[in-house]
């Protein structure tokens, strides 16, 4: 916090972009579980679309979704609406003892394309040594284990997202999907159920061969 590059504002996140003409490279969001009381509006369709008209050139979007205590057409509704505003996005799976428990996704604007000998070269640099060590806590020790938690390609999940049904603020459907999800522990049969249609992305990531042979023997998705 004392970080002179950081400012801090209180403010909802939504409200504050909507009242901002401020751009970003990186825009975050990780609201609380989707039936709370407003959560679901950090879900919609128009959400996402006003995140996206606040990124820069190459700029990057992330949201997180829960697989635990949710249901499966609570977690469709998220990720189609996210692809609905992002149809070039991207599912990253976090497992816990090899079984599925929540993902990440990420969007940009134009279509995405991950370097991963440059993300390593980073990696590299003293200054990211923040970023490596908070990594390693995590057991993750290079580009490439990050990169491996990929999980799916929003082209490749259409088949699956084809009855999903799309958060938007004039109906908020997914605070009532989510609901019906509570205490619910399906997280590793919907990961299963999301990566049967997944397959290796051969145009989202770039870099040397050598690396990109790497990144593909250590994607498992296709093991489950």
């Amino acid at each position: 916090m004392k970080n002179p590059k950081v400012e801090i504002r209180v403010d909802d996140g939504r409200h504050y972009l909507l009242t901002s003409r401020e751009k970003f490279d990186g825009i975050t969001s990780d609201p609380l579980d989707p039936w709370v009381k407003g959560a679901a509006a950090l879900y919609t369709k128009e959400f996402f679309e006003v995140a996206r008209q606040h990124l820069n050139p190459g700029g990057v979007v992330t949201q997180f979704v829960q697989l635990y205590e949710s249901n499966e057409e609570a977690v469709k509704s998220e990720i189609a609406t996210f692809f609905e505003v992002f149809p070039n996005g991207a599912v990253f799976a976090n497992l816990v003892n090899g079984q599925g428990y929540d993902v990440v996704l990420v969007g940009q604007a134009e279509p995405m394309k991950i370097d991963v000998d440059k993300m390593q070269q980073r990696l590299n640099m003293p200054e990211y040594a923040p970023v490596v060590q908070s990594l390693r806590e995590t057991g993750i020790y290079s580009a490439v284990d990050l990169l491996s938690t990929f999980a799916g390609h929003a082209a490749d999940l259409k088949t699956w997202l084809a009855d999903a049904s799309i958060n938007r603020d004039l109906n908020l459907r997914l605070q009532y999907l989510a609901g019906l999800g509570l205490n619910l522990y399906r997280a590793d049969p919907i990961y299963v159920s999301m990566v049967a249609h997944a397959r290796y992305p051969g145009d989202l990531f770039t870099g040397s061969e050598t690396t990109l042979q790497s990144l593909r023997k250590t994607i498992r998705f296709n093991d489950r």
